[in-house]
């Protein structure tokens, strides 16, 4: 009995989970699970990851068993609850399980609308043959992987019920759900409706990094080991919060489809300051892009960021896709001086490109291929060993937009550290100031720093070097 406890007590500081004991020659042997406990949730912000090692879940279209929180269960549960209204603006969705749960929503008389991005705005099963053959490689690929999906029998054909029942902007439309683009003010777009946000009743927002696609939340179907793009969603409750997303919502809806071009995209929104509210214990503040350069830097999102780092004293961790604000880094640098610590991982494809501040970080610059360093750049004179990029299963990029200040600051949203999102993109950034929601994004940086490639890459450095002699 005495064994047993104190193997409990132990499994307990390890984090571990106890899930049984069996008798092997006269002893009790304790099974230990190695999945990490979950952590507390804050009552009012819940913070969930796709591939949060202390969970698991059954994915519901390759049906297997993986680690992670299932972001379209947490999607679907919450849409479940609605009674009045669902508001919707994402960049891309296609998943069937979160159309269908918005058309049975809008046919027990919820009110629903959805705003995408216009390059995803169509259905699958709409294109053309001769469409398909004017896409791009990565259009193709990801046109093939939305037809598996709607191909339910694998047959490699699509009849009615199979684009009825699983092509999820069919569903949609079939249900007769009103949905806008990005083209609704007339334009051929703004730089991306970028958003990642669900309203739900006027009082739960639902935001983060993930869009509501195969890729985003659960992983390729092609892939057997692909997780989905490294991704989070918060659900939040409060009204004060929903009716700041509401206002920004509301810009961009207009009078909707089949409405006077009234709708307000891009930077023909008018400018919007960081906007504060109190939720339980937390302050969030929230702040959209994008912003005129016509304004000072500091009135934009990425100023906004940078003022968040700026109270540092003990830390930052980011988990970035794109990092390419120089003025950001320079930021980042004065607090480093000032012997805050700093370490960084950005997505692969992202952080050895020539504009990447990652290579400031590393103190190091590349040429681009017409012979120029980027504008204004500043190689870090002591360059840090804690930058890198995250070990990912094929196919899955780090797509999180996320920075950590000193364990109790969160900086996250669907907003990329780059000009483009900066002063183009419809975006949302969104700062919680709470200990209990930052402890999330601790384990997250921990897991996906625990098996980092950190510093340069000698084939990055080789690169750096051939460029070096073809400019000079």
């Amino acid at each position: 009995m005495h064994r047993s406890l104190k193997i409990t007590s132990l499994a307990g500081l390890l984090g571990l989970t106890l899930i049984g004991c069996a008798r092997i020659g006269g002893f009790f042997q304790t099974v230990l699970d190695r999945r990490p406990q979950p952590l507390s949730q804050d009552p009012q912000i819940q913070v969930y990851f796709n591939q949060n090692p202390a969970t698991e879940y059954v994915e519901p279209y390759r049906e297997i068993q993986r680690d992670g929180d299932d972001l379209e269960r947490v999607l679907v549960e919450t849409l479940q609850q609605a009674q009045t209204r669902i508001d919707i603006a994402v960049q891309e969705l296609r998943l069937p399980q979160i159309a269908q749960t918005l058309a049975e929503r809008h046919h027990a008389g919820v009110k629903v609308r959805l705003i995408l991005e216009n390059k995803y705005s169509r259905p699958w099963s709409d294109y053309t043959a001769s469409e398909v053959r004017q896409f791009q490689p990565r259009e193709k690929s990801r046109y093939d992987e939305g037809i598996r999906l709607i191909d339910e029998n694998s047959d490699g054909k699509l009849s009615s019920e199979e684009i009825r029942d699983n092509d999820a902007l069919v569903i949609l439309r079939n249900a007769g759900i009103p949905v806008i683009d990005d083209t609704a003010d007339g334009s051929r777009g703004s730089g991306l409706m970028h958003h990642k946000f669900a309203i739900v009743d006027e009082k739960i927002s639902i935001v983060g990094s993930a869009n509501f696609t195969l890729s985003g939340i659960h992983g390729d179907l092609d892939e057997p080991d692909s997780r989905g793009n490294a991704n989070h969603l918060l659900r939040i409750e409060s009204h004060e919060l929903a009716a700041i997303f509401m206002r920004e919502f509301e810009l961009m809806w207009g009078d909707g489809p089949s409405g006077k071009p009234n709708s307000l995209f891009g930077l023909k929104k008018p400018p919007r300051p960081v906007e504060n509210v109190v939720v339980g214990k937390s302050l969030v503040s929230v702040k959209f892009s994008p912003t005129s350069e016509t304004l000072p830097w500091e009135a934009s999102t990425n100023g906004f960021i940078a003022q968040v780092l700026e109270r540092a004293t003990v830390s930052i961790d980011l988990a970035l896709f794109v990092f390419s604000e120089q003025s950001i880094v320079n930021t980042i640098a004065e607090r480093h001086q000032q012997d805050v610590t700093v370490r960084a991982l950005i997505d692969p494809g992202f952080a050895y490109r020539n504009y990447s501040e990652a290579l400031d970080m590393l103190g190091v610059a590349l040429f681009d291929k017409k012979c120029r360093y980027e504008a204004n750049n500043q190689p870090w004179t002591q360059p840090l060993s804690t930058v890198g990029i995250p070990e990912l299963p094929p196919g899955d990029l780090l797509h999180h937009k996320f920075g950590l200040v000193d364990d109790r600051i969160v900086i996250t949203g669907s907003h990329n550290w780059s000009n483009v999102a900066n002063t183009q993109n419809d975006e949302t950034s969104i700062v919680i100031q709470n200990p209990t929601v930052s402890a999330h994004f601790r384990r997250e940086f921990d897991r996906l720093y625990s098996t980092a490639i950190l510093g340069l890459p000698a084939k990055i450095e080789q690169r750096i070097q051939n460029r070096e002699q073809q400019c000079n």
